[in-house]
């Protein structure tokens, strides 16, 4: 039953509805805000996915053609190698080098050169156009190194066509293995951009072909300085070049936009293919959905708080309310000390704890000499002033934040000293003594001296039963120090002290 009741107290209390009006709030924001953060790992898991997805179609496409291309010219250096290729006629001598070519997406122009570098097997003409690529990179590249494999030049434009071209080729060596020229196809950059083009990655966004060596080869959305631009050694390359594939938040040295790039190795080729997205559109819906949902969560929990504010305010009124109720309950109204319901919660408080410490306390029980004259004489409002005053020169007796001055009813008192025994009691009554000794009400005549107090004492809880048991001893001391002529203190039978133990006002003025 004390867990209920203690939960109810709680429940009473303006602090526990304050905190729960602050906390339930803060709790939602919280709660919200670990949603929108999951809205924006969504939001991300999702554009990254979605530039995976298309990355990989992008590659393989790309990979499928440049491998179609590559296997055309192995199949022509091959059949170079053949038995009577070399002697056989011109058309078909074509039908037989090149049959491979026709699935290529794009394909320019397939040539053999010999080792001068001019062209001498034309896959689209018979007799071969006229050409020379001697001065060509690729063509020196195969000259220079004989195991080069697929090379890939940077963009171009064709000497025959005059379309933007890459160029992909091949070595062929003589029977002695020494450099007999190359064999090439161009590829149109068309292709890439037909390709990259029927993508939409929003305004930020863009798809990005390199080599290896950093040059670019076509870039979506399509810019024309961009094509043959070289970003080797820049931070975001190296990474490409590194990693060969992956994810990464990096700002681009073209336009300095943060974006998300998805990148990948094409194939077995000396390619690098990125997908990038602008982390702001990446971030755009998800922050328009944020704010809405911040708003509409941060105005509902405002709205929240400053209701449990109002009703904590009305809850802290109450309670001081029925605090300052309680407190006058337990209060005398003319002299402001504890009343006789405050000394008694005390007094059984003060009892089991000095039954369970074993230490004593005094109990002094106070009583104005001939209070009754005062009324009769001189009136209730002198009467007043007087216990006035008494009950000021009671609480000037003791110090201590535990001892408890109380007026119990008419002229009567008590003092309640925790932890005190006989002697230390007999030293606040003499202080107590002293003090109305120099009590005086000079409104109506009365001067210093003329009021006195009785004051009986007992001890506990050793030389008494219970709490009335007590206070009945100190009630008969009382009634022994009237009867023995007043203004002095008497202990009760029993005492650490002598029986009948007085001390008289002029003992104290000594």
């Amino acid at each position: 039953m004390a867990l209920p009741r203690r939960l109810a107290r709680r429940l009473r209390s303006s602090r526990t509805w304050i905190a729960l009006g602050i906390l339930a709030p803060v709790g939602m924001v919280i709660v919200s805000g670990l949603m929108l953060l999951d809205l924006r790992r969504d939001a991300w898991a999702m554009a990254e996915q979605t530039s995976k997805n298309l990355l990989k179609v992008i590659e393989r496409d790309i990979a499928r053609n440049v491998e179609i291309i590559d296997l055309s010219l192995r199949a022509v250096v091959d059949n170079l190698k053949a038995p009577g290729v070399t002697e056989a006629t011109p058309e078909l001598r074509q039908l037989i080098l090149f049959d491979r070519a026709s699935t290529a997406q794009d394909l320019g122009v397939m040539l053999v050169l010999d080792e001068n570098g001019d062209s001498v097997i034309d896959a689209s003409s018979v007799p071969p156009r006229k050409l020379n690529n001697a001065d060509r990179d690729y063509f020196r590249a195969h000259k220079a190194a004989p195991k080069l494999g697929l090379v890939i030049s940077r963009p171009l434009v064709s000497r025959l066509t005059g379309a933007r071209i890459v160029v992909l080729s091949r070595r062929i060596d003589k029977p002695d293995g020494s450099f007999g020229g190359i064999v090439l196809a161009s590829l149109n950059l068309s292709y890439f951009s037909r390709l990259f083009d029927q993508i939409g990655l929003g305004k930020g966004g863009a798809i990005n072909l390199y080599l290896r060596d950093g040059t670019r080869l076509m870039r979506h959305p399509f810019v024309e300085e961009d094509i043959a631009a070289n970003i080797d050694g820049t931070p975001n390359f190296d990474r490409f070049v590194r990693e060969r594939s992956g994810a990464f938040v990096g700002s681009s040295v073209r336009d300095g936009i943060e974006r998300h790039y998805v990148f990948t190795k094409v194939g077995e080729w000396p390619l690098v293919l990125n997908v990038a997205l602008s982390t702001y559109e990446i971030e755009a819906a998800w922050g328009a959905k944020a704010l809405v949902i911040s708003v509409v969560v941060l105005s509902l929990c405002g709205l929240t708080v400053f209701l449990s504010l109002l009703y904590g305010r009305d809850l802290r009124r109450r309670a001081a309310l029925q605090a300052e109720l309680a407190e006058l309950s337990r209060t005398d109204a003319l002299t402001g000390l504890p009343n006789r319901r405050r000394f008694e919660e005390t007094f059984e408080r003060v009892w089991v704890g000095a039954q369970r410490t074993r230490r004593p306390f005094s109990l002094l029980v106070v009583d104005a000499d001939h209070f009754k004259r005062y009324n009769d004489r001189y009136g209730h409002a002198v009467g007043d002033e007087v216990l006035k005053g008494l009950a000021a020169c009671l609480g000037a007796s003791v110090h201590r934040p535990d001892d408890l001055v109380a007026r119990v009813g008419g002229e009567e008192f008590v003092i309640l000293l925790p932890e005190t025994d006989v002697e230390g009691a007999l030293r606040i009554a003499g202080k107590l003594h002293a003090a109305v000794s120099l009590l005086a009400v000079p409104s109506a005549g009365i001067g210093a001296g003329a009021v006195t107090v009785s004051v009986g004492l007992a001890v506990g809880p050793a030389d008494a039963a219970s709490p009335n048991d007590l206070y009945r001893k100190a009630d008969a001391a009382l009634y022994a120090a009237k009867e023995g002529g007043r203004n002095q203190t008497q202990c009760a039978p029993g005492a650490p002290e002598d029986t009948g133990a007085v001390i008289a006002l002029r003992s104290v003025r000594a």
